[in-house]
């Protein structure tokens, strides 16, 4: 009489046994360092650019523009290089996606100025007559919230001081209000008077976009 004629006990067994597999072969490997690669080159968001990975979230961009190359030849050459795992490091949570209602957005950081995005932002079918992405001129109307910026920063983990939150703020606050900001007559173009010497969601969701990809760049130039 072995386990097989007890029914009861097999089940337990058996549970028991597939329960510690899926341990051992799924969780285990979650938080071994081989699984998580980080690189040296991938830097946290700053206190600006997770003000406007939220932003872009809020808005929903994340449901037409997926963040992943896969490694197939067609996508390569269309967007670059293909992703790697640990460009992925700080993204809580990672915004993949699978639907390309547009364009894939994970090398879009530093392809075009930030003029560009401003406009196309703005007003998208001015830049191409049929895209069917709504237009966020709206949101060069809105001041950008930053009273919680700190505490996001520390609550995702990115070893940030609360003064070097602040100086990351007062810093590209600085850069976009510039009178040398190479955009600022396009920012001026988009941007109320009144909100023109202010950080906004748009410059934020901008800042956001510009990172997307640069680092893992600037790790190839180095390989």
């Amino acid at each position: 009489m072995g386990i097989y004629s007890k029914p009861v006990v097999f089940a337990v067994i058996a549970t028991l046994v597939i329960l510690v597999g899926t341990v051992v072969t799924v969780f285990v490997p979650m938080f071994m360092p081989s699984t998580q690669p980080v690189s040296a080159y991938v830097k946290p968001y700053t206190s600006i650019e997770q003000e406007g990975r939220d932003l872009y979230m809020r808005e929903g961009c994340n449901n037409c523009h997926t963040q992943t190359v896969r490694p197939l030849r067609t996508e390569v050459l269309r967007y670059g290089e293909y992703s790697k795992a640990e460009e992925f490091a700080w993204d809580r949570p990672f915004l993949w996606g699978s639907k390309r209602t547009g364009p894939d957005l994970n090398r879009i950081g530093g392809k075009y100025p930030d003029s560009w995005h401003y406009r196309h932002m703005h007003s998208p079918q001015s830049m191409f007559g049929k895209s069917n992405m709504p237009p966020y001129g709206w949101l060069a109307e809105n001041k950008l919230d930053t009273s919680e910026s700190f505490r996001k920063t520390q609550i995702l983990g990115y070893g940030y001081s609360e003064a070097e939150v602040q100086q990351q703020i007062a810093d590209y606050k600085a850069r976009v209000t510039a009178p040398d900001y190479d955009s600022k007559a396009t920012r001026d173009e988009v941007t109320p008077a009144a909100l023109r010497g202010e950080l906004t969601e748009m410059d934020a969701i901008i800042a956001y976009m510009q990172k997307l990809g640069r680092d893992v760049k600037a790790m190839e130039s180095q390989q």
